[in-house]
């Protein structure tokens, strides 16, 4: 039987597995609902980003996990064992990040909007770079910096005006955005000109980032030749090498039967000589290049598990499957109208003959997780996976109603281990006065 992960099979039980490992054997050992994700698939996908970028740009280039897309202390373990380098967009990621051991100094820091308090923490650890996003943030970090006596890595990001052909709401290059400096306008321009005025800010060069889940090459490799362009212009106003280029990230990955994405190394050829012919045709030298991959390394790797209690049948109309889960541990169904696969674990062998709507335990008439979810019989008690969660699941759950957020659960070489505890009732209440 094929399903859309490489790392899932069906045992002789007729039982989904994960990475060798019995999802019924996972469940009765942590309870439901429960995130699973697979370490080596993770692994796998880290060293497929870091080897093609060691070979399309000879060494010069990192691939940084965005850690929005998993967050946790032995994720950024697995990272930094890895040899890779690691985007955050909050204190809250740094700081996971720093408790877990990661190296500061391989950590870039994003966001349209950091506070005072957040810059002053990252400057304080040393953060290696910071995105500049609007120019007071950039007045800010100079300050901060000359205040502790450092200087600061900055690099720029920038809307370069490309169409992602992805959700509204996940496209970020084009001029309407909250995030960076127009390209357009000028803005962009003037902004990194400003830096040559900041005595505690090292210019290192550029960021841009168009969206998420887009499966063409041809928007990256668009942006790619925008970006060299500015960086040639950038040389000629203000003499400033760009040292650097973080092209972002937003590679697509299958979550259902119709989805094609292209393998991130034929992304990251693509792009390379893109790169490279602009570079030779621009008379600049070709920077370092940065990617930022979070969902195309993690997605695969995960799913999530849940209880069926509830069959409801409404003649005519639909049948509705209830799980012990829903929106708090999924918002993207609700979010983007995300589209997702399932397979009954404990049916895993059987034939997907009917159609149901997955729907949640939220008091919310919204709170669905698949609309036409195609199953064997599905019966009180079965035990449903909803495949490749492992991106913005766990890093989006909430406690709405107060539902207390799933455990995670790693697997690797067939065994299992628990990196995040199931959160309690006790856990609701512990900041409540």
């Amino acid at each position: 039987m094929a399903f859309i992960s490489e790392n899932l099979a069906v045992n002789e039980r007729g039982h989904l597995t994960i990475g060798g490992v019995d999802v019924m054997t996972l469940k009765e050992k942590y309870g439901t609902p429960l995130y699973v994700m697979d370490e080596d698939l993770i692994r796998q996908n880290l060293r497929t980003y870091r080897d093609a970028l060691n070979t399309h740009y000879n060494g010069n280039g990192l691939c940084q996990f965005a850690s929005k897309a998993f967050c946790t202390k032995y994720m950024c373990k697995i990272v930094a064992e890895e040899g890779l380098g690691l985007d955050v967009v909050s204190g809250g990621e740094l700081y996971t990040a720093l408790s877990a051991g990661f190296p500061a100094e391989k950590i870039c820091f994003h966001g349209n909007n950091k506070t005072k308090e957040e810059l002053t923490f990252a400057i304080g650890h040393d953060v290696g770079t910071i995105v500049v996003d609007h120019q007071y943030e950039l007045t800010q970090i100079d300050a901060i910096a000359e205040s502790m006596g450092k200087i600061q890595n900055v690099i720029f990001r920038v809307k370069p005006g490309i169409d992602a052909h992805t959700h509204d709401f996940i496209m970020t290059g084009q001029i309407d955005s909250k995030f960076g400096f127009a390209l357009e306008t000028g803005e962009a321009l003037s902004a990194v000109g400003l830096v040559k005025d900041k005595k505690n800010l090292c210019y290192k060069g550029l960021h841009c980032h168009i969206g998420s889940q887009i499966f063409d090459v041809e928007p990256f490799r668009e942006t790619a030749k925008v970006m060299m362009n500015f960086i040639k212009e950038i040389k000629e106003q203000f003499n400033l090498e760009t040292e650097e280029l973080d092209l972002g990230g937003g590679f697509g990955i299958r979550y259902v039967e119709s989805d094609d994405p292209i393998p991130c190394d034929k992304y990251i050829e693509a792009v390379s000589l893109e790169v490279k012919e602009q570079a030779q045709k621009l008379s600049v030298a070709v920077p370092r290049i940065l990617m930022e991959p979070g969902r195309s390394i993690v997605a695969p790797a995960g799913l999530t598990v849940y209880e069926v209690g509830c069959v409801k049948e409404i003649p005519g109309i639909r049948t509705y499957v209830s799980v012990d889960g829903g929106m708090a541990d999924n918002p993207r169904y609700i979010m983007y109208g995300a589209e997702y696969t399932a397979v009954l674990a404990n049916k895993a062998d059987q034939n997907a003959e009917y159609t149901y709507t997955v729907a949640g335990k939220c008091c919310e008439s919204g709170d669905v997780l698949i609309e036409r979810a195609k199953l064997p019989e599905v019966a009180v008690g079965d035990t449903l996976c909803v495949l490749a969660t492992g991106a913005y699941n766990y890093s989006m759950a909430s406690n709405y109603n107060r539902i207390p957020r799933p455990a995670v659960v790693m697997v690797s070489n067939g065994a299992d281990k628990l990196v995040v505890k199931r959160e309690t009732y006790e856990d609701l209440i512990k900041n409540d006065l």
